[in-house]
């Protein structure tokens, strides 16, 4: 009897988008807030632009920095923990052998079970290697050049989530009517980025999106208070 093939769709958002939505989130709020903040305490939508894209300028280069540096990091903890694995199986088989088979008990084998699979591990140190750096460290390996890609991908996603909510200042020379425009603009480009996010990361489209216009919203708000009760 003919059976409908089992097609799984899970989904694992993958380095990009995860660097996309760091670079995005930050570039829609960040500016944003700063734009609104400008414009309680001064009505030239000059002053607002240059702030803002000086700010984006300075906070694409550090979300860039701070991203190729995370990923640098994560590189160089992974070679040196596999550096350690290589030695370790050489130096104290035995130990890292037992190490495998508590592996294979927390997922309901027995000795006997195991033992088959522990040999071949052993006839393979690289597999071996490989199998000890994913179950007992946790640490998959990372993708050559991920850092120089990171650092591009938070950047880049920073400035155009940036331009967005300063785009009605290139339009408006007067701040407060810019801001207006700024406000509809940035809670929808919130919305849609939010529902998009969600989509990626597996959480309710709406809910997403919703939360995500809630928090730029409140950032915003609160720096236009605070500008109007300094000015």
């Amino acid at each position: 009897m003919p059976q409908t093939p089992h097609i799984e769709k899970h989904f694992t958002a993958g380095d990009t988008v995860r660097d996309v939505i760091i670079g995005m989130s930050d570039g829609l709020t960040v500016p944003f807030a700063l734009a609104a903040g400008l414009t309680g305490a001064i009505a030239s939508s000059h002053i607002v632009l240059t702030a803002g894209f000086a700010e984006i300028a300075a906070g694409s280069i550090a979300m860039g920095l701070g991203g190729y540096l995370a990923a640098r990091s994560d590189a160089e903890h992974y070679a040196s923990e596999r550096r350690r694995e290589e030695e370790e199986i050489i130096t104290m088989p035995e130990a890292e052998a037992r190490e495998v088979r508590d592996i294979f008990k927390t997922y309901g084998l027995t000795q006997s079970e195991s033992a088959a699979v522990v040999e071949a591990l052993r006839q393979r140190p690289q597999d071996w290697v490989d199998f000890m750096m994913r179950f007992e460290l946790g640490l998959e390996k990372p993708e050559p050049g991920r850092a120089l890609k990171s650092a591009l991908t938070i950047a880049l996603s920073y400035v155009v989530g940036g331009i967005i909510p300063l785009s009605a200042y290139l339009i408006f020379a007067d701040a407060h009517r810019a801001l207006n425009i700024s406000i509809g603009v940035t809670l929808v480009a919130l919305l849609v980025f939010g529902a998009v996010k969600g989509r990626f990361t597996g959480t309710p489209m709406i809910r997403s999106g919703l939360q995500t216009a809630m928090i730029g919203g409140l950032a915003a708000a609160a720096a236009f208070a605070i500008a109007r009760l300094i000015a």
